[in-house]
């Protein structure tokens, strides 16, 4: 089944690179799984997917919200995700026409279900979602676990939208720390009447929990 924002290939070994420090048997989670791209990592993968389509395709993903997490406490030894970005693949309109749009909701060929960022345009709404989601990474993650997160801003109105900078703040306010962060040129998708307005870069940002948040949970934004 196809998926409109599937990890770049060129990324996973830069995930791996960076979660050098873990073995074979750790236990490393994405909260947005979409296909299961994160289960080529060469680790103890687990997935969350809300789409019971896509869940389906790995049998290490499970299908639930990630705003509620059906796993334990500081249970992973890191978290891999690539949320959605909030741009035009957050589109859920009906089609006037023929054509083929590149959404989330055009690619399943159905209404999205409830809590699905991938109906969320950035606003509001966006960023509630993913502070919710953000706090049981914190909560699932282990004190000194690995944080990587995937993402990438966009155009809208031929305005550079900086969902990098929201995202870095988002989990700062939680106590990860940032360690590195990388920019990795890859050109996205072109599809649309403005596709040549692209951001030409992915940024992969790695953090840590801090390991004084022992058996804590973060009391929120």
């Amino acid at each position: 089944m196809k998926h409109p924002a599937k990890y770049s290939d060129p990324l996973l070994p830069i995930f791996e690179s960076l979660l050098a420090e873990l073995q074979g048997d750790s236990k490393v989670l994405d909260p947005f799984a979409g296909t299961g791209k994160i289960h080529l990592l060469p680790f103890d993968t687990y997935g969350v997917e809300i789409e019971p389509e896509w869940a389906r395709m790995h049998p290490k993903t499970v299908c639930a919200d990630s705003c509620d997490m059906p796993f334990e406490s500081e249970s992973f030894d890191a978290i891999c995700t690539s949320p959605t970005y909030g741009n035009r693949m957050s589109d859920h309109h009906n089609a006037k026409d023929t054509s083929s749009r590149n959404t989330y909701t055009h690619t399943l060929g159905r209404q999205l279900s409830d809590n699905n960022s991938g109906k969320m345009p950035w606003g509001d709404s966006y960023k509630e979602l993913h502070q919710k989601v953000y706090l049981e990474c914190f909560r699932v993650l282990r004190p000194g676990g690995s944080f990587i997160l995937n993402i990438k801003n966009h155009i809208r109105h031929g305005v550079e939208v900086d969902v990098t900078a929201w995202h870095i703040e988002a989990l700062e306010s939680l106590e990860f720390r940032l360690e590195v962060s990388q920019q990795i040129p890859l050109p996205g998708n072109r599809f649309g009447a403005n596709g040549v307005m692209r951001v030409p870069y992915e940024s992969v940002i790695l953090f840590k929990k801090g390991i004084d948040n022992l058996g804590s949970r973060h009391p929120g934004f």
